[in-house]
């Protein structure tokens, strides 16, 4: 429950939009999504100790109410990424919860990826990036 509203203050904090450079690697997450309101908030980690609670290495803001689904991190060193996301459906820029502390707002990691009571795990989610990666991630 804590590691979910850690992810959310990350995500709210510190959410700004990816810009697309064609230099370098470049991983594109591409969100398919239930809702057509709010946005995707999106942090990405470059290492497990990041991941587990360290700051972002970037973050994006997905506008889903506008019609974009995508978000490109250009210009990466090549190396292991995962991303933790959630979908602000009511576009209040935070993730909401119920009482219990825990999320009532879709949320999703790289890979697909599925966590057993938390945040599903570096090992689950990181992603090899070296050129051009892309994934297409389901937030339900």
């Amino acid at each position: 429950m804590i590691r979910f509203a850690a992810l959310a203050a990350a995500l709210t904090l510190t959410a700004a939009p990816a810009l697309a450079d064609p230099a370098g690697s470049s991983l594109t997450l591409t969100f398919d999504t239930a809702a057509q309101t709010g946005a995707v908030m999106v942090a990405l980690y470059d290492s497990e100790t990041a991941y587990q609670g360290g700051q972002p290495v970037r973050t994006a803001q997905v506008d889903i109410a506008a019609g974009q689904h995508d978000a490109v991190f250009a210009d990466l060193p090549a190396g292991a990424y995962a991303a933790k996301t959630f979908h602000d459906v009511d576009g209040d820029g935070a993730m909401d919860k119920n009482p219990f502390g825990m999320p009532t707002e879709p949320f999703a990691f790289t890979n697909n990826a599925v966590g057993n009571m938390g945040p599903a795990s570096w090992d689950r989610a990181h992603v090899a990036v070296n050129g051009a990666v892309a994934q297409t991630i389901r937030l339900r």
